[in-house]
């Protein structure tokens, strides 16, 4: 930290991609920038379900936030979640009690499980925004199998067998298929009480499509993908009730009359919230947040009157070019936290910020399976393998460390030529004599 008169002051909270790269663009900035997370790592949340079907090791999607800032001077990491924001005093309060004054605040905290007025379902399907999560439904998934070939009854079978996961979005297609490929590749002769290809991957969207945000051609290209990989898909169906032994499914945007899956295992990626931390903002800015919490912005991503609070990436509200909201990407939340980081800069050289900002869609892209893919950039669109080395090269390209993507690299290239999964480790499972995992 520079010495002499006091500096501006910048406290970013969340070290996800907007918060880091928001205080990668402030490096060598005439500010002092305080980082703080209640974690001390980035997490690269597209590849959480890799971690959650073995693919990858949680160490191989993550970096520790004081490793990736050490050599920025004027950036100081801080462990800690902020429970208050004070507008008037400008500072942010601290789980323990301790205070953190601000110039000008960043929020980035990102969004977490939206499980629509229905808290109790969490227990029994665990959606997969953290480290814990991707593990905890790794150790249900391998779980089930391992239980399976304990038990001697079919009906029993038949649920540890099936594995339901909910939402068709990039997570809920990712999963799906990731699981069945567990299951017909990687573990396919590791039992011998029963065929894990025996396994039933079922798929509920409650729109008509999967992927539907994607082009119509992409999504119905998916489908193709995720059928004939042998998943059961279920479209414009609703959950209604999930339970630790099955889940209750009404179809035909309920029309039709409602029906019970029997399983042992549901992945939840049917919906996000925003961290708690936007009404905490809102409020200071005497704005109010919208009903998922995320906090409408201007277009410079300020809040209401207040120049000095900025949010982006999930946590924002904000319309792109085509009036609509923007999405929930990382590509979002990177260039915010790029165009925030500019517009501080600016401010604290005693210029003006540059115009509003505008997102680059520079394209969508989800893998269902081993060269299996769909993408669109720029309004050309692909499949297939084509597709599949552009979503290797892309999520490699953004990996936060070189150590980071030489490790990915190898364990995919490793897992490509030997359909091995190495990372199929059940941890943080309850001592249980009898074997049963708990649900």
């Amino acid at each position: 930290m520079s010495s002499g008169a006091p500096r501006h002051r910048v406290v970013i909270v969340g070290g996800g991609f907007g918060g880091m790269w928001a205080a990668r663009g402030l490096n060598k900035q005439p500010v002092d920038i305080t980082l703080i997370d209640r974690r001390n790592f980035h997490l690269f949340q597209p590849l959480l379900y890799q971690v959650a079907t073995g693919a990858l090791s949680p160490a191989n999607i993550a970096a520790p936030l004081r490793s990736m800032f050490k050599r920025q001077r004027n950036c100081r990491v801080l462990l800690g979640e902020v429970t208050a924001v004070d507008g008037a005093a400008k500072s942010v309060t601290l789980a323990d009690g301790s205070a953190v004054p601000f110039d000008t605040l960043v929020a980035a905290t990102g969004s977490t499980h939206h499980y629509f007025g229905h808290h109790e379902w969490e227990q029994h399907a665990p959606g997969l925004k953290t480290i814990e999560d991707a593990t905890e439904i790794r150790r249900r998934v391998l779980s089930a199998f391992e239980r399976a070939e304990r038990t001697t009854d079919p009906v029993e079978l038949d649920r540890l067998l099936t594995f339901v996961v909910v939402g068709g979005g990039p997570t809920g297609v990712e999963m799906a298929g990731s699981i069945r490929e567990l299951a017909i590749h990687t573990i396919r002769y590791d039992f011998r009480a029963f065929n894990p290809a025996a396994c039933k991957v079922i798929l509920v969207e409650g729109q008509p499509r999967v992927l539907g945000g994607f082009h119509e051609t992409l999504s119905r290209k998916a489908l193709e993908a995720l059928v004939k990989m042998g998943i059961d898909v279920r479209l414009d169906c609703h959950v209604t009730d999930v339970q630790a032994d099955g889940v209750t499914v009404k179809p035909d945007g309920g029309k039709a009359p409602a029906y019970r899956i029997d399983t042992a295992t549901v992945v939840w990626a049917a919906g996000v919230k925003a961290n708690p931390l936007g009404k905490l903002v809102a409020a200071a800015a005497g704005v109010e947040a919208d009903r998922a919490g995320r906090v409408p912005v201007n277009p410079d991503c300020t809040v209401g009157a207040r120049p000095d609070l900025f949010v982006i990436g999930d946590l924002a509200l904000q319309a792109g070019a085509d009036g609509k909201p923007l999405p929930g990407l990382a590509p979002v939340a990177m260039q915010q936290g790029q165009y925030v980081a500019d517009a501080i800069g600016r401010r604290a050289k005693g210029k003006e910020p540059k115009g509003p900002f505008r997102y680059w869609d520079k394209g969508v892209m989800a893998t269902i399976g081993r060269a299996k893919a769909v993408a669109e950039t720029n309004g050309f669109r692909f499949s297939g393998h084509l597709a599949w080395f552009a979503w290797l090269f892309i999520h490699i390209l953004y990996l936060a460390r070189f150590e980071n993507r030489i490790l990915v690299l190898f364990q995919w290239f490793w897992n490509f030529v030997t359909r091995n999964r190495a990372a199929r480790l059940i941890t943080g499972e309850r001592a249980d004599r009898t074997g049963a995992a708990p649900g």
